[in-house]
């Protein structure tokens, strides 16, 4: 990394038969996103195409977690929302959900560590209380190792789906109007976004940039409402082949687009 007129400097791998072709990229650090959201697809695929079995590729994704998760807090990005595990995904055979319930217990025994030394702090959404105890126990740990920390919020979720996130939002609303703690007029868009999993997140709890590797091209129920205006990359990469420089490639992209938010804006 070199500074450069106040430009931080990298170096693009370009996508083609060279792999040792490479082009100048320049991230502008005043506009890196301050919360970036992964969907992290492509393990299977990618154990597939390496005859292995799928529960490879979970496994592989785990190191590609740790790299991207320090390369975005170095980059000084504020929130990594990284799609674990949605409601969706408990129609697997059950051997692939019994490994997957397994891999918080061994990441978080051997990242805390280095999320500590990185003052990265763990957070979580989704329905924890129907997972396996042992998996539940993992999470909440980790969540209070790192609380003290006050760097990027590292957001993992588990168990969760947007649509079911709405509906438990709009429930509690809802209880707090009949337990008249609360007038209907009173509902606002900034109500409604404290009420959701991620209003702890306060001025960070909408992406900035969603990511969704291994070329699929859909949201798959993550964060419905967060990313009413969020900036969205489709990579081609398979989660286990995404790297750091493909995380700056990502944003480089992020800060070539012109966000207007529904107004008009110059270019």
């Amino acid at each position: 990394m070199n500074f450069n007129g106040g430009v931080l400097l990298f170096s693009k791998f370009i996508n083609n038969k060279d792999a040792d072709s490479k082009k100048s990229v320049e991230l502008n650090p005043a506009r890196i996103p301050n919360h970036i959201a992964i969907i992290m697809d492509g393990n299977g695929r990618w154990a597939q195409k390496r005859h292995l079995p799928r529960i490879a590729g979970h496994k592989a994704a785990l190191t590609t977690v740790k790299k991207i998760t320090v390369a975005a807090s170095d980059l000084g990005v504020k929130v990594l929302s990284l799609y674990t595990f949605s409601t969706e995904n408990w129609k697997r055979p059950k051997k692939e959900i019994d490994f997957l319930m397994s891999l918080p217990i061994s990441f978080f025994d051997t990242f805390v560590p280095d999320l500590i030394k990185n003052n990265i702090r763990v957070s979580a959404i989704g329905d924890m209380e129907a997972l396996p105890e042992d998996t539940k126990k993992a999470v909440k740990r980790a969540i209070k190792q790192t609380a003290e920390n006050s760097g990027m919020i590292l957001n993992f979720a588990i168990n969760y789906g947007g649509r079911a996130e709405i509906v438990v939002a709009a429930q509690r609303l809802a209880q707090s109007v009949v337990n008249n703690e609360l007038d209907i007029s009173q509902i606002t868009d900034k109500v409604f976004a404290k009420a959701l999993m991620t209003g702890k997140l306060g001025e960070y709890s909408d992406p900035d940039l969603l990511i969704r590797t291994s070329g699929e091209e859909r949201i798959s129920n993550f964060l419905l409402w967060q990313v009413a205006y969020s900036e969205f990359v489709f990579s081609d990469v398979l989660w286990p082949d995404y790297n750091p420089q493909t995380l700056r490639e990502n944003i480089y992209e992020y800060q070539n687009r012109n966000r207007r938010f529904g107004g008009l804006k110059k270019e």
